[in-house]
């Protein structure tokens, strides 16, 4: 009778221990939720200082809330201050948040946030620390991650090109092109790679792929027609012909760039000053009146339509490292 008692007695004793380790669980559980939601609304409120101690608390508490460590390494970042680089305690808010960026990469199971993570690391390395070799095997780690991604491909190429290693930088970028065929931006960082390596051929080549692959976007003609401008315009080594040559490509863009937007602004604009260059190198005045009375027609419904506050292209923007004058 004893025996069963005491055996009730341990059974009941072991099963309160259970309950009681269940429900120490679920408190710790719902404490570290707590110390997540106050951690999350400081960080909404930019309270970065008040935020991390609730993040660290959170996961003290439950390891497993993996977004935890993003904020945290984030709260980190956003403390650290560039001006005051080389000062041990700022250093030291940058090295916490390199540690919570790798975390978050590592325990994360949500592919959006390890992503997030790898990139705001990379950010880390290459621009706060401007240690770009540190951060070359995270973006390979992302290439592997998204083989099919090319924006990947630009950031190890960005690395690459700031190091000296243009082969590599060039090479990387013809990957990312491969990697996504039909889309326009790669051919867009060609074109500003290109451009910032002097190779005007090469250059275009890129950019006209470029407008081919988005063929309904005037932005894309206007910029090739505005290269071609500066060219002509800037470069003395060229010979009249090749002037010309590159006058009348430059017409034929911005001639596209109109067909789609007749009201372009920055097209018609152009299109005057590249028919004014032409008119330069005409040896023939009545083809050079011609052209100049064109160029004047341009410059004028230009004008009419500033004057009305219309006919500008939205959201106009040059490739990276490349601007039209």
């Amino acid at each position: 009778m004893r025996t069963r008692l005491s055996r009730a007695v341990r059974a009941a004793a072991a099963g309160l221990a259970v309950t009681a380790l269940l429900g120490c669980s679920q408190f710790s559980g719902l404490k570290a939720k707590m110390a997540l939601k106050d951690a999350n609304t400081a960080y909404g409120t930019q309270d970065y200082r008040k935020a991390i101690p609730k993040y660290e608390e959170a996961i003290s508490l439950d390891p497993k809330l993996t977004q935890a460590y993003f904020y945290l390494a984030n709260s980190y970042d956003m403390l650290w201050k560039p001006a005051k680089k080389g000062e041990a305690a700022n250093d030291a808010l940058l090295t916490k948040a390199i540690d919570g960026y790798k975390a978050a990469a590592e325990k994360s199971e949500d592919p959006k946030l390890k992503k997030l993570s790898l990139e705001y690391l990379v950010a880390a390395y290459r621009d706060k620390l401007e240690d770009p070799s540190q951060a070359e095997p995270v973006v390979e780690r992302m290439i592997q991650m998204e083989p099919n991604e090319p924006t990947n491909y630009f950031a190890l190429a960005k690395i690459y090109e700031d190091a000296g290693n243009y082969e590599q930088a060039e090479a990387t970028l013809i990957k990312g092109r491969d990697a996504a065929p039909n889309d326009p931006a790669v051919y867009m960082q060609l074109a500003g790679y290109y451009n910032r390596q002097g190779e005007f051929e090469k250059t275009m080549e890129a950019f006209n792929k470029a407008a081919e692959l988005d063929p309904n976007n005037p932005q894309g003609y206007h910029l090739i027609g505005s290269y071609y401008q500066e060219k002509a315009s800037k470069d003395f080594r060229l010979t009249p012909p090749q002037k010309a040559e590159y006058n009348t490509k430059g017409i034929e863009a911005e001639d596209k760039a109109l067909a789609l937007n007749p009201n372009y602004i920055e097209a018609l604009v152009y299109k005057n000053i590249l028919l004014r260059q032409q008119a330069l190198l005409e040896k023939d005045p009545a083809k050079q009146k011609e052209l100049l009375n064109q160029a004047d027609q341009l410059r004028n419904k230009a004008m009419d339509l500033q004057k009305g506050g219309s006919g500008s292209q939205p959201g106009a923007k040059p490739a990276a490292g490349a601007k039209p004058k």
